[in-house]
């Protein structure tokens, strides 16, 4: 049974400015300050053969401008760390972000290290760093063009590091976002993989937060279920080859953003311990984040089913409609629709469709104790042990 009946305490805070809808790069003129210097930041380059970074340009009207580009899927603090030299010698003073959460994440990144005092990388913990507090940021809006990791909307980071191998998350309210701009047209030259890579993701942080344990918070569990159920219904509609439907993309645009703002986080326990397995996947071979995902949480639910039996269940009734069968019964309907899920988005559920072999086992759970993910979840009872076991159950 749960520990606790009651919705645990919380403060909620959420300063993003949002502007959704058709045609709402123009609205940057009046969010950035008039005397600001910008810097650009982007991806591989599709900001700029979209016209996207053309616009972006144009809605600067008139103000000082460079750029900083190729920022990679898993954004490396090495190369982050040209931009923030860049920063400082060129003297930019607003930063804005072109991209999906790799380029988001990495400007955040880039924004509180070009106002630190001291080495940037004692902001990270987990074994990389101090940890040191982020104490100030610079000022920094988003376009997002690729929904998937809700950094729009909220002030988290994750950034990787080459030569230790690591990949690691901050939290600090200093980086959040003062604007993030959201057309849902943006998605439209979007490739299926990565519109399944967003779906995927933002699914998994949703359940991050509820598949924990019951906490009596009626209307964060309907949040969260609302999600999902969107996600389900909109999945197949957001892949589809054919025509593209303006409401469906805007539908899964907002709904990726709502997946991790902290709405349904508040006043519930979180477990996270799907990413921290994940980030040492991404780690080892590079796969996308969101990849990691859908083969971690299965195998998850089967290995932590007793733990998480109370929410398996609810999440199985309320979200997939089990009706038949014993509470066990029940659970696994629910873990098999997720697979189902994943499965219908092309997305993988076995490590052998990720490159990860039984050999990789015993390097991975070596990583999670360096990075000092050796008790995880939302009770931290999950041990190395036991990650070792859903490693073994995601073969």
């Amino acid at each position: 049974m749960s520990p606790s009946a009651e919705i645990m305490d919380f403060e909620f805070y959420n300063p993003v400015r949002i502007a959704f809808g058709r045609d709402q790069v123009k609205k940057i003129d009046k969010f950035v300050p008039k005397d600001a210097k910008v810097l650009i930041t982007y991806g591989g380059g599709s900001a700029k053969r979209s016209g996207t970074f053309d616009r972006v340009v144009e809605a600067l009207d008139g103000r000082e401008w460079g750029e900083f580009g190729g920022i990679p899927a898993n954004p490396v603090f090495e190369y982050l760390m040209d931009a923030v030299e860049k920063i400082k010698t060129e003297g930019y003073t607003f930063l804005i972000a072109v991209g999906g959460g790799s380029v988001i994440d990495g400007t955040k990144f880039i924004a509180a290290a070009s106002l630190f005092e001291g080495d940037p990388i004692d902001i990270f913990a987990s074994g990389v760093g101090k940890g040191l507090p982020v104490e100030k940021a610079m000022p920094f809006g988003t376009v997002l063009t690729i929904p998937a990791t809700s950094s729009e909307m909220n002030p988290i980071t994750v950034v990787s590091f080459e030569e230790l191998q690591a990949k690691v998350s901050i939290k600090n309210e200093n980086l959040f976002p003062a604007f993030s701009i959201l057309e849902p047209e943006l998605t439209y030259t979007l490739p299926k993989r990565q519109l399944a890579n967003g779906l995927s993701d933002s699914f998994v942080h949703v359940m991050e937060n509820y598949l924990t344990y019951p906490v009596g918070a009626k209307l964060q569990d309907r949040w969260s279920e609302g999600i999902l159920h969107t996600f389900i219904e909109i999945g197949q509609e957001v892949l589809a080859d054919e025509e593209i439907d303006y409401n469906t993309r805007a539908n899964f645009m907002w709904t990726v953003t709502n997946g991790f703002n902290g709405f349904t986080a508040s006043g519930v326990p979180g477990d996270w311990s799907s990413h921290a397995l994940g980030y040492e996947i991404t780690a080892l071979n590079g796969t996308d984040h969101a990849r990691t995902l859908s083969v971690i949480l299965p195998a998850t639910m089967k290995v932590r089913k007793k733990e998480k039996w109370d929410k398996l269940l609810q999440y199985a009734e309320r979200v997939w409609g089990a009706d038949t069968g014993d509470e066990e019964a029940r659970i696994d309907f629910g873990i098999r629709k997720t697979e189902e899920f994943f499965r219908s988005l092309e997305m993988p559920i076995r490590f052998s469709e990720i490159g990860i072999e039984e050999t990789d086992i015993d390097y991975m759970v070596e990583q999670l104790e360096v990075h000092k993910r050796d008790r995880l979840s939302e009770r931290a009872d999950q041990t190395l042990d036991v990650s070792r076991k859903i490693y073994e159950m995601a073969l």
